[in-house]
């Protein structure tokens, strides 16, 4: 089952780079909540493959989608069963508000720019109709409500609703499409990115406002290494978001005050494991257009590797500012 779990991750990544796309890929990371990470102009993509989609747990989801709104990047699950049933191809699938595709419809979307515009929900596969454009056609032809529902097949109520943009069986949808010769169903935007459900905010801004995140405790660890950089970062005023099955140990960025937000993919640890992630961290850094940079204990430690940089915890003790460190790094990525 690994194996053809590989075999996909390459085919995808294949996939992506004749589409156009940057790929770093993270699957090779113990553990990883992601597989590939893709940008093509704007859009950055997270990607999980999965062979049974019900083996998507709660607390991974929300790993994935913490990291989705962190970048932001779009975050996509691409399967092929769930339990003993094939995921049908052309069908958009969702675990916990994260889009699970097959993998013949990620290469309908991406390499050919064919949207799926079928949903699975409970009691089958849907279709979200252009209530405006059906309701347009519907008068054009002097139908009534009853007679449009005749020729669908359901009721004035539910003609009702398709005209507010609801959903409609794939019957349905077909039954309409084909006596008024043209498409009534709207595309599901997989590539839209999606707010990740957090919890509660503690109230709404004023009108045309944005409800301002609440403030992030202190990060911690129980790992006395992680503990120190993460106090280290924050005392330079750094907003740093410790991270569970990613390739890095912490988020870290400038507060979203900042006119030009830099964000900096922390990883900690000792030598060799900066040697076993450095090509994975710095390909990372270049596709999502960000910095990275490796913590480590050892004194002396070499200033890169494979250009990723790698900074001891006492170098980082005696940089002063936020500035000072990124001009460091800035320095390092080209050795």
């Amino acid at each position: 089952m690994e194996r053809a779990r590989e075999r996909s991750i390459q085919r995808i990544q294949d996939l992506l780079e004749r589409s156009g796309f940057y790929v770093s890929d993270a699957h090779g990371v113990r553990p990883s909540s992601f597989d590939l990470a893709a940008r093509r102009d704007s859009l950055l993509l997270l990607i999980k493959v999965l062979k049974n989609i019900d083996t998507l747990g709660r607390e991974e989801a929300s790993r994935l989608a913490e990291l989705g709104g962190l970048f932001p990047a779009v975050v996509i699950i691409v399967g092929e069963t769930s339990g003993t049933s094939e995921l049908e191809a052309g069908v958009v699938y969702s675990r916990y508000d994260i889009p699970i595709l097959r993998e013949e419809t990620l290469v309908d979307l991406v390499q050919k720019g064919v949207p799926p515009f079928l949903l699975s929900a409970p009691g089958g596969i849907f279709a979200r109709i252009d209530g405006v454009r059906l309701r347009a056609l519907r008068e054009e032809r002097g139908l009534s409500l009853g007679a449009m529902a005749q020729i669908a097949g359901v009721s004035r109520h539910s003609i009702q609703l398709y005209e507010e943009g609801g959903g409609a069986e794939v019957v349905v949808v077909q039954r309409v499409e084909a006596y008024f010769g043209e498409p009534v169903a709207v595309p599901v935007d997989v590539l839209e990115r999606r707010t990740p459900r957090t919890r509660p905010t503690g109230g709404t801004g004023a009108r045309g406002e944005t409800p301002r995140e609440p403030e992030r405790p202190a990060a911690r660890s129980s790992d006395p290494l992680r503990a120190n950089v993460f106090a280290r970062l924050q005392g330079m005023g750094w907003d740093v978001v410790p991270t569970v099955r990613a390739p890095f140990d912490a988020f870290t960025r400038t507060p979203e005050a900042d006119r030009v937000q830099e964000i900096l993919l922390t990883a900690i640890g000792n030598l060799r494991t900066a040697q076993h992630r450095a090509e994975m961290l710095r390909a990372l850094a270049r596709v999502t257009e960000q910095h990275a940079m490796f913590v480590v204990a050892d004194r002396g430690a070499r200033p890169s590797i494979d250009g990723l940089p790698v900074l001891s915890v006492h170098e980082l003790a005696r940089t002063r500012d936020r500035d000072e460190l990124l001009d460091e790094i800035e320095e390092r990525e080209g050795t």
